[in-house]
């Protein structure tokens, strides 16, 4: 089942583990920052169940301290909440960023 886009429903998220050896940190995370300053969206990350961070600063990125093997949550800010097809776009981008993180293309 895909992402429900009623109104007062949540943005869609996506989970992913970082998988650069040296996990969020430097270049890994340059490659990151600039992968979700590419999709115009304003994109958060951060481990489940706790304070996110914009995901495209580079400096709150590295300062989380994302590690290889942590379990991160991507989301999508407000923006497009009551267009679907924007909803959309932001969830293949998500997608896309997750398999980018499990990859090591970020790294």
């Amino acid at each position: 089942m895909g992402p429900s886009f009623e109104k007062g429903v949540p943005l869609p998220t996506q989970k992913a583990v970082v998988a650069a050896p040296a996990g969020l940190h430097a270049r890994s995370a340059a490659v990151f920052v600039r992968a979700v300053t590419d999709t115009g969206l304003p994109v958060t990350i951060g481990r489940p169940g706790a304070a996110k961070v914009d995901a495209g600063s580079l400096l709150q990125v590295m300062t989380a301290d994302f590690r290889q093997g942590c379990e991160v949550e991507l989301s999508v800010n407000e923006t497009g909440r009551e267009d679907t097809l924007k909803r959309e776009q932001a969830a293949n981008a998500l997608r896309e960023l997750g398999l980018l993180l499990e990859s090591q293309g970020a790294g």
